[in-house]
């Protein structure tokens, strides 16, 4: 699911306000001896922080239905993880990165999702919507100079993307097969007999006096 999640992020990052640009799309931790060897423009979009959205739990049991709309299996609702990514841009001169983080805000910001078109595996098989944000404020477990002192690198502008992604939940249990009858409704007569049953057709037929409905008018014998 997360090689999902990048390969959606670089085709995003590639489009654009960045398309045609021949800008290179990294995934790298970006330490200092990744950064000395960059000869070109890159975009780097490090995933740092993978944590599970404890509010989007579900409990119960989730219907999979097959192309007609039958239930063919049932398993637990997907859980959701919270994928921090932190984009930079590597160029020669400060004023070129500025340049492209301001393309990547102008490409992800009228994004609030990911477009559906581009899910796909897991993600798209799941048929739900995943959200994104750009330039939120990081998780307060974690500060950005925490992240770079980790990195063993110098303080950089940076912009701190968030995709809450689904994950399928396992095991999946198969459903028994659907109902392809409709219901029917047997009658037993006064006798204690069923109306359509042999027994009952070969019987004559008695009736209590409560049963009996007069007609408007008639006399009692």
């Amino acid at each position: 699911m997360i090689h999902e999640v990048d390969e959606v992020l670089r085709g995003m990052l590639r489009g654009g306000a960045l398309a045609g640009t021949g800008v290179e799309i990294a995934f790298d931790a970006p330490t200092r001896d990744w950064a000395a060897r960059r000869n070109a423009p890159t975009l780097d979009a490090y995933l740092y922080d993978i944590r599970e959205d404890a509010n989007r739990r579900e409990r119960g049991a989730v219907a999979v239905r097959d192309e007609r709309g039958f239930v063919v299996s049932r398993r637990q609702p997907p859980r959701w993880f919270r994928l921090s990514y932190l984009i930079t841009a590597w160029t020669k001169r400060p004023e070129d990165e500025h340049r492209l983080l301001s393309a990547v805000l102008a490409t992800l910001l009228p994004q609030e999702v990911l477009p559906p078109a581009a899910l796909t595996g897991a993600l798209a098989d799941l048929g739900l919507a995943v959200p994104i944000t750009v330039a939120g404020p990081p998780a307060e477990s974690r500060s950005l100079a925490d992240i770079w002192s980790a990195l063993g690198g110098e303080l950089k502008p940076s912009l701190d993307v968030v995709i809450t992604a689904p994950f399928p939940a396992y095991p999946e249990y198969d459903a028994g097969p659907p109902v392809t009858e409709g219901a029917a409704v047997r009658v037993r007569g006064v006798d204690g007999t069923l109306e359509d049953s042999a027994e009952r057709r070969h019987q004559p037929r008695h009736f209590s006096r409560n049963a009996v409905r007069r007609a408007p008018g008639a006399r009692s014998q």
